[in-house]
This record gives C-alpha cells, structure tokens and sequence, in this order.
C-alpha cells in the first residue's frame, strides 16, 4: 500500500443485510483490529471514498442507491462485496424482490465470503481492493498520459 498519496478511504453501504456483516465491519475499525493502523479511513461522503464496502443482498430499492453512490465516487475506484448476500443474495436469493448480489448492477472488484464475513476476512478483502485500486489507478494515469 505504499503507493498511495493519502490513505484509502473507504464507504460503507448497508444494501438489505441483516446487519451481521455491517457488525463485523464496523468491528474491523475498532480499536481490537484497528484497520485504521494500515491506513483505511471510513467516510461519510462517496466524493471522497476511494473503496465501496457494500453488505447485504441487491434489491430494487437498494439498486438505485448504489448507482448513485457509485456515480459519485471519483476514478478510481474499487467495489468490494461483503458477506455472502453481497456475494450472490444467499438464502434471499430467490426471493421476489432480490436481485441477487452486487454484481448484477455494478462491476464487483473484491468478494468476501462468510456468513458474517470475520473482521480479518474483511481486512483481507480491504487489501486486495487496495492491490485492485493500485492496478487502476496505474491505469487511469497512463490512459491520461497517452490521451493528453
């Protein structure tokens, strides 16, 4: 993670979980694992956020709210699936008004499994988005590089 200007900055979104995932996410920043020693800091605004952290399975309600988000970060920027109704809608995944998981509306980087996904799980999946972020953004300049 040494290639970073500032520290990757991370948003959380909560899709329709039963807040199991958004527990062990939380968990991850505090003080017991402490994701913030590495770096990571979690913010309000996605015009700032670097990473979006989304838990819980995709409906139509939900579908809305994280395209917006998503429109709003700036380039580049990493999307990392959380638990297993992130990952593929789990048990709800037939149900009527599940889409499935994240996946089906916006380009997933990073899939962490569980069901709740552990805080070490998750601080592992806030990695490899950082390597994901670090191959975009090593892209995005030289896209600018050749384009300017």
């Amino acid at each position: 993670m040494g290639w970073f200007k500032r520290s990757p900055w991370v948003i959380h979104c909560n899709a329709t979980s039963c807040n199991g995932c958004d527990i062990e996410f939380l968990a991850s920043l505090s003080p017991m694992y402490d994701v913030g020693r590495f770096g990571v800091i979690n913010v309000g605004s996605p015009k700032h956020a670097d990473i979006l952290v989304v838990t819980g399975s995709v409906n139509a309600k939900s579908t809305q709210v994280l395209k917006t988000i998503y429109a709003q970060m700036p380039n580049p920027k990493v999307i990392m699936a959380v638990g297993l109704c992130a990952v593929s809608g789990c048990v709800f995944q037939d149900c009527y008004n599940v889409h499935g998981g994240v996946d089906k509306v916006l380009p997933v980087d990073v899939y962490v499994p569980g069901c709740a996904a552990r805080p070490e799980s998750i601080i592992d999946g806030l990695f490899k988005a950082c390597d994901k972020l670090e191959e975009k953004y090593m892209q995005h300049k030289e896209n600018k590089r050749k384009a300017g």
